[in-house]
């Protein structure tokens, strides 16, 4: 009887704790890992690039910090979308602006408006409905289907020295699910005891 009175206690604490009605689904975001081994053609440049994209609403937040690249940046951008995930070239998307030129390692966080038509390469808004809301939602279909990726293209090489595949990066978890994890972790252990 001890034993199903502590159950039952377990499961009263365990639902009186709520996770706030304004808790939603956190924005997409996404990674990519850029090196010259993922280039159309590969080559051996050492440079790397962990790139962190976050839609939030009309916005896309960039954080790319980049480091050992054999030439001098020239520019950078996300392409879409290739043929086929995981493979192929494809026109630039969004160029980045104010990217760092002449460097060979640096960070690039910029927030860009998608809602903006200046956002997107004039070749890919035109080939999807010449609006801001075509470009982006190509863009949005494009990153999903991992048919986009993010290019550094250097002095060295002008086709592209690292490049990294857009991809979805795993759920962090909200407050409210460590809360009610601990409480299970708790329980569990009051209960062994």
């Amino acid at each position: 009887m001890k034993h199903v009175l502590s159950v039952l206690a377990l499961a009263a604490v365990s639902s009186a704790i709520a996770v706030p009605a304004s808790a939603t689904p956190a924005d997409p975001s996404y990674r990519a890992v850029a090196s010259g081994a993922l280039e159309s053609p590969p080559n051996a440049s050492p440079g790397t690039s962990l790139v962190t994209i976050d839609l939030g609403g009309t916005e896309m937040l960039v954080d790319m910090p980049f480091r050992d690249l054999e030439g001098m940046t020239t520019e950078a951008h996300i392409h879409c979308c290739t043929s086929t995930a995981f493979t192929g070239v494809a026109s630039v998307a969004v160029p980045f602006t104010d990217f760092p030129t002449g460097v060979h390692a640096d960070t690039y966080s910029k927030a860009i408006p998608l809602d903006d038509a200046m956002s997107y390469d004039p070749a890919f808004l035109s080939a999807n409905g010449g609006t801001a809301s075509g470009a982006t939602s190509a863009l949005m279909a494009g990153i999903a289907a991992n048919e986009a990726y993010v290019n550094i293209h250097t002095s060295t090489y002008p086709n592209g020295e690292i490049r990294g595949w857009l991809v979805a990066a795993p759920p962090v978890p909200e407050a409210g699910e460590w809360s009610m994890l601990a409480v299970g972790f708790g329980g569990l252990m009051w209960m062994s005891r």
